[in-house]
């Protein structure tokens, strides 16, 4: 049997803000979770989502540095149509996260945005256009 993708890990910097970012994305996670240095959240997929704060992975891993540069990975979220990815875009932007890209038209047939979370890595909102009109 080949390997199952069973969790996407995160690290980082403060967890509170790391995890109220994904809370407006409609993950219901605890708020319990803020004081963890690790969490773990299943999506309704199976899928796991973990985030670590960088002290925990320092725990194992004493040198390790945050990355720098661009971001290195990320996350895309599927919405209904343009005016709702519009309408996240807003209201995380509203919020204070980053705009990474405002909402466009991309080549390939997607409305896209994007936006950083607490930890500047940058999670896609997107919806395809033929689906839209």
């Amino acid at each position: 049997m080949p390997p199952k993708l069973d969790l996407i890990g995160i690290i980082v910097r403060d967890m509170p803000a790391a995890l109220n970012f994904y809370r407006q994305l409609g993950w219901d996670i605890p708020a319990a979770m803020d004081t963890e240095g690790h969490v773990e959240y299943v999506l309704p997929s199976g899928l796991r989502i973990a985030w670590d704060t960088q002290e925990v992975i320092r725990m194992f891993e004493p040198d390790w540095q945050p990355p720098t540069g661009s971001h290195r990975g990320g996350m895309a979220f599927l919405c209904a149509n343009p005016a709702e990815v519009d309408a996240l875009y807003a209201r995380l932007t509203g919020m204070g996260y980053a705009s990474h890209k405002a909402p466009w038209d991309a080549f390939w047939g997607q409305h896209y945005a994007q936006v950083e979370d607490a930890d500047g890595n940058v999670v896609d909102l997107f919806c395809p256009l033929e689906q839209s009109s």
